[in-house]
């Protein structure tokens, strides 16, 4: 095998991505219980007394701060959540940081273990997991969601849920997404919308007009876009 295609399949991290990653973790977690939380939740989405299908969690790269903590603490959710998070160094970070949650991390991304990331994907919903994905991540172009998301939807017959997640009072990272973190006891707003379901086996001019609803929809519950 090349240098160059190890590299493509290579997950990558260290100490001290490991390190970082559970400091942001437990920042994350820490932050999200000192907010005000309004969670709009009419599907009653993860609620553990109800026996749905695992789902497809799909929100903006940039929003991601609040979900773990907020999919704990409000829910209440005892549901086993796998995240994708890329191979890099950074994904190393996120997936340690997820783990405070409890939560289970994929790693691969369109550029890097994509064949794989696919297979963690469908593997992980056909044992009962939910999945969180950032359509526009792991490097963007924000607020433009990958084909990658809809085909794993029109593959595993799995619903999306698009979640949506609006700030009273935050900062906003220099970053490619402009990635948000809430300010401590701000207010703010999480909605999982209804479950959006791809029919299986469509052609590619109907997985793409998928795809741009999909992507509308959640352009139009963000605040910047």
């Amino acid at each position: 095998m090349s240098e160059k295609r190890k590299t493509r399949h290579e997950i990558r991290g260290d100490w001290k991505s490991s390190m970082l990653g559970t400091l942001l973790g437990w920042v994350m977690k820490v932050t999200t219980a000192t907010l005000r939380v309004d969670l709009h939740n009419p599907g009653h989405i993860g609620d553990p007394n109800k026996a749905v299908p695992p789902m497809i969690l799909m929100l903006w790269h940039s929003r991601f701060f609040v979900v773990p903590g907020v999919w704990l603490k409000m829910l209440r959710s005892k549901r086993r959540v796998s995240i994708l998070t890329s191979a890099s160094r950074d994904g190393d970070m996120v997936a340690n940081a997820m783990a405070v949650f409890g939560f289970n991390a994929i790693r691969g991304s369109s550029s890097r273990r994509a064949v794989a990331a696919l297979v963690g994907l469908k593997r992980a919903l056909e044992a009962g997991q939910d999945v969180c994905l950032t359509p526009d991540g792991p490097r963007g172009p924000r607020y433009k969601v990958q084909a990658g998301a809809i085909k794993l939807a029109e593959a595993t017959g799995a619903p999306i849920v698009p979640v949506h997640v609006r700030f009273s009072s935050a900062w906003r990272l220099g970053t490619w997404d402009r990635f948000v973190i809430p300010r401590p006891f701000s207010r703010v707003s999480v909605t999982f919308g209804e479950p959006l379901h791809v029919s299986k086996g469509i052609d590619a001019e109907a997985l793409e007009n998928e795809r741009l609803k999909i992507e509308s929809l959640l352009v139009s519950g963000t605040d910047d876009a």
